[in-house]
């Protein structure tokens, strides 16, 4: 049976691991928000961790330009599939066509997320005028 989305949304309320979901932890108390840094430091500085903990797997058509698919049918969860292409050294997703893929183990991608989450420092923030 299909999953819905409404089971998906249930099953991910509390995935630590999801980006999707990371806003609230980064709202501060006068509601303002503190994001990380945008770059893939966490992923760059633990890649060869997550390579050594690594499966190669032969790369199913069905996955072209579809990370997320691949993601999905490995973690079971669609967040995760820009590490899949960082592993893989893939930088668009119309490149994401191989002939092998590096697959990181699940417990390899938790253990580097574990302690690699800035936590919220401070609540006097102010508004950003765009």
């Amino acid at each position: 049976m299909p999953i819905t989305i409404d089971q998906e949304a249930i099953q991910f309320k509390n995935l630590a691991i999801d980006i999707n979901r990371m806003s609230d932890r980064f709202k501060t108390a006068n509601g303002y928000f503190s994001f990380p840094s945008p770059t893939l430091w966490t992923i760059e500085k633990n890649l060869f961790y997550l390579l050594r903990n690594s499966v190669k797997k032969d790369f199913e058509q069905k996955y072209v330009m579809k990370p997320s698919y691949l993601s999905f049918d490995e973690y079971e969860t669609v967040c995760l599939s820009q590490l899949l292409m960082f592993v893989n050294n893939v930088t668009c997703i119309e490149n994401f066509n191989l002939s092998t893929v590096i697959i990181p183990s699940f417990d390899a991608i938790v253990e580097i997320c574990q302690d690699n989450f800035a936590e919220k420092e401070s609540d006097n923030l102010t508004e950003v005028t765009w």
